[in-house]
């Protein structure tokens, strides 16, 4: 198996010891990403709103970082801090996957590192 490390710096590079992403022969892996704008100079303001189009917008350059796009995606997970953030979130979500959006799971948690509020991870696939 092939394994190669996907970085771009058109995203915040990892907190902790952990790669952006991780591609093998014919999936990305790529790591959670919060709303932190590609200097990691701390959460976009804006709430989970803004935090949620960040996240996105840093899985989306790590995937162009390996010669993807969204539509590549075929499974992501989301983890809020709030529930009650569900709909603004799939209301912004549904704006990255207009049609044939990925398989996804949403789970709650206690707290995300930097007290994001959002945290998404994804899956693409190259075929």
């Amino acid at each position: 198996m092939n394994r190669r490390i996907i970085t771009t710096a058109h995203a915040p590079q990892a907190i902790g010891p952990y790669s952006q992403a991780v591609q093998t022969d014919q999936l990305l892996f790529v790591s959670g990403q919060l709303g932190l704008p590609p200097d990691g100079a701390g959460l976009v303001p804006g709430g989970v709103a803004a935090q949620t189009a960040r996240a996105l917008d840093n899985v989306k350059a790590i995937l162009e970082a390996a010669g993807l796009s969204l539509g590549h995606v075929v499974k992501t997970t989301i983890l809020l801090v709030d529930m009650a953030d569900f709909p603004v979130v799939n209301d912004i979500y549904a704006s990255y996957f207009p049609e044939a959006p990925p398989a996804r799971a949403t789970y709650a948690v206690a707290g995300l590192p930097l007290g994001a509020l959002i945290e998404i991870e994804a899956i693409a696939t190259r075929s």
